[in-house]
């Protein structure tokens, strides 16, 4: 075979080999699901008890709870341990807190239960110069030991100027603020809080709103401060929730306050 030809034959079989042959491609591996943000703090135990142990109204039912401590006391034990850091957001940490001031004030009934009033167990402590249930030091967060008082009024009062707060907290009274079956969290802290006061506000047993007269709840009166300051006052809060307005001419007195305790 003729050299011209030889080299023919092998550019053809060269050619053919590139147009056949099959190229290795690396393809990068697929990339992970975004990552959603970590949760500051997992209130998801103490929102199973609330659902298990509370009913739409409020109310609580002790008995079953006492005998049912374990998860609750692990999760009082996380909080505990794990009080807000500098970076979780603002709603993560009144989160925290809202909750931790309710599960305290169940872990304080529960202790002394059955007792028909919280104020009850102010007479049972035994400490110089504490002589309400709020002002005992029965817990400890990170250490410290706390009482209901200083979360309420030496941070979450202090610390978030949201008068909303008082729609959460529930001091185990009739009186107070329905309960919810279901633990604050970052993620639903506006629209829970929101329905925390449609619900207190439009209820005839804790508010009697009107326009010529009204019969408020006592936090109306009690925390007279939070609600008129930054320009607002009582009668405009009442009115962002209640169906029936007030104006600012309105006379107020107010309910007597239920002591009561909030159970079922």
């Amino acid at each position: 075979m003729k050299a011209s030809s030889f080299c023919a034959l092998l550019l053809a079989a060269c050619l053919l080999g590139l147009t056949t042959a099959t190229p290795s491609v690396s393809r990068p591996a697929p990339l992970p699901p975004p990552l959603s943000a970590p949760v500051a703090f997992d209130h998801s135990a103490f929102d199973k008890l609330l659902k298990k142990h509370v009913n739409e109204k409020g109310l609580v039912n002790y008995k079953a709870w006492k005998a049912d401590q374990t998860a609750f006391n692990h999760y009082l034990d996380q909080l505990s341990k794990t009080p807000p850091a500098a970076n979780w957001s603002k709603a993560e940490q009144m989160a925290y807190w809202l909750n931790a001031y309710n599960a305290f004030t169940i872990r304080l009934i529960l202790d002394h239960y059955p007792v028909q009033s919280i104020k009850d167990i102010g007479a049972k402590i035994k400490i110089p110069f504490v002589t309400t249930p709020w002002a005992a030091k029965f817990f400890s967060i990170a250490g410290e030991k706390m009482s209901l008082d200083n979360i309420e009024h030496g941070i979450l009062r202090k610390k978030f100027d949201d008068p909303r707060i008082h729609f959460a907290l529930v001091c185990a009274a009739l009186s107070c603020p329905r309960l919810r079956n279901e633990a604050y969290t970052a993620a639903k802290l506006d629209g829970q809080l929101e329905d925390q006061g449609r619900d207190f506000l439009n209820n005839p047993a804790k508010n009697k709103p009107g326009k010529a007269a009204a019969q408020l709840s006592k936090y109306f009166d009690w925390y007279k401060g939070d609600w008129t300051q930054n320009n607002l006052s009582v009668a405009k809060w009442v009115n962002k929730y209640a169906t029936v307005k007030m104006d600012d001419n309105t006379k107020i007195t107010y309910l007597d306050y239920n002591w009561n305790l909030n159970e079922q």
